[in-house]
């Protein structure tokens, strides 16, 4: 009896245990089944969003679209072609009615005339396009403005002819027949002449690249014209004008920059003279020997120079080195000019004696020319050395300046301020190497 009963027992939890896994199965499809159609239904909101945004956008460009060919350039090219076609259905039924009302094979000639002014006038705009020589243009247009004004005629004449209108209506009807017939052809063609215009002036950056080459050619109208032979020398496409234009510029000046010249060239090189000699001025001692000159009358500046000395420093050597600025390696310290008073006259010093028909050396007021210059033999930078020593060997320090080597060997003061330096070194360096 008790196995019975713990068999029914057991059979009782297993069979709910049955119905519980059943029960969570179930639950557990209509979630599936809840959650795939809660997808399908986001998939279905995210696809409609998707829609109405694109087609949002599609409005939006369309609308944007409009707006852009809404310029005044498409809106006068495209009513241009508007009020061309309206002309042509003003003009056409009247000439078609005025020749089937003489004949009815006439019904072509019509089509024809309207036809040629319009082909013709085609013909002008192909022209224009592919740059054909001027005559061919102007020629279709005398076809054109021939079609066209015998179209005119045909419909003036139509228009006063019409019956049942007074005298005034029947004019104005011939010549509003008459205006709408040249009036297609004229619209036709002031269009393509506004349009060549339109192509031709680009933006602002063609406007500013025409406006140089125009300036170009008219301030080097030499460089210009060779640069052109050049081009047209070379095989088509080979060479362009700006490699020609530099060429050619290289060719007539002699140098490879753009806008300079031998000229220009000069002037720069003057220009940087200049601009060293203010930033880097000589310290001369002439304005010393000149006030000095002034405050002795009866004799001569104590450092005056003599006039072979002012003959071999100034006189022999060219403007270059005139102008030629060579700054000392050593700090220089120059004296104040002082005027001398004294209070009796110096004796005078000894004069070279000179024949009486010589006459008195003048100082050198001006450049002298060259063929006038006495010419002595060149020393090269070691007998200048030599020299140097020879006459500084016994000087002491501080009288070794150069002013006074420039005295003594006779020479230039940016020559002398070298042999100063070099003399120094050499008495600075003996010292160490007897040291040694």
């Amino acid at each position: 009896m008790s196995t019975y009963s713990e068999e029914r027992r057991a059979d009782r939890v297993a069979d709910a245990e049955q119905r519980r896994i059943d029960q969570a199965a179930a639950a557990e499809r209509r979630a599936e089944r809840e959650r795939a159609a809660d997808e399908r239904a986001a998939r279905l909101r995210d696809q409609k969003r998707a829609e109405r945004d694109a087609a949002r956008k599609a409005r939006g460009t369309r609308l944007a679209e409009l707006g852009a060919s809404l310029t005044a350039g498409n809106v006068y090219r495209k009513g241009t072609l508007v009020l061309v076609g309206a002309s042509a259905l003003g003009s056409l039924p009247a000439q078609v009615l005025h020749f089937v009302g003489i004949s009815p094979m006439l019904l072509p000639l019509p089509l024809a005339i309207e036809g040629a002014a319009w082909v013709m006038a085609a013909g002008v705009a192909y022209a224009d396009e592919r740059g054909l020589p001027g005559w061919v243009r102007w020629f279709l247009r005398l076809l054109v403005v021939a079609a066209a004004g015998f179209a005119a005629s045909i419909n003036y004449t139509y228009g006063v002819h019409l019956a049942g209108l007074s005298a005034s209506d029947a004019h104005a009807a011939g010549v509003g027949l008459a205006a709408v017939t040249l009036l297609g052809p004229l619209l036709f063609e002031i269009r393509q002449w506004v349009t060549n215009l339109s192509g031709r002036s680009g933006d602002a950056e063609d406007k500013a690249a025409r406006l140089h080459d125009r300036k170009r050619r008219r301030q080097h109208r030499a460089v210009s014209r060779l640069a052109d032979r050049l081009v047209s020398a070379a095989p088509h496409g080979g060479l362009s004008f700006e490699d020609a234009f530099a060429h050619a510029w290289e060719i007539e000046t002699g140098t490879s920059t753009p806008g300079m010249s031998p000229k220009l060239h000069r002037r720069a090189a003057r220009s940087l003279a200049a601009l060293t000699e203010a930033q880097h001025p000589r310290h001369e001692s002439r304005w010393f020997g000149r006030r000095s000159s002034r405050a002795l009358p009866q004799g001569r500046s104590v450092d005056a120079p003599t006039p072979s000395e002012s003959a071999d420093t100034s006189t022999n050597r060219s403007m270059a080195d005139l102008r030629k600025s060579t700054r000392p390696t050593l700090p220089v310290s120059l004296p104040v000019p002082v005027v001398i008073d004294l209070p009796k006259p110096l004796k005078p010093s000894a004069v070279r004696t000179a024949a009486a028909a010589s006459p008195r050396p003048r100082s050198v007021t001006g450049r002298v020319p060259d063929i006038a210059r006495s010419r002595r033999p060149a020393r090269t930078a070691d007998q200048l050395l030599d020299e140097a020593r020879s006459a500084t060997a016994d000087w002491p320090d501080r009288d070794l300046t150069a002013e006074g080597i420039r005295k003594a060997v006779h020479t230039s003061p940016a020559k002398a301020r070298v042999l100063r330096d070099t003399l120094r070194a050499e008495r600075t360096a003996a010292p160490d190497e007897a040291a040694a």
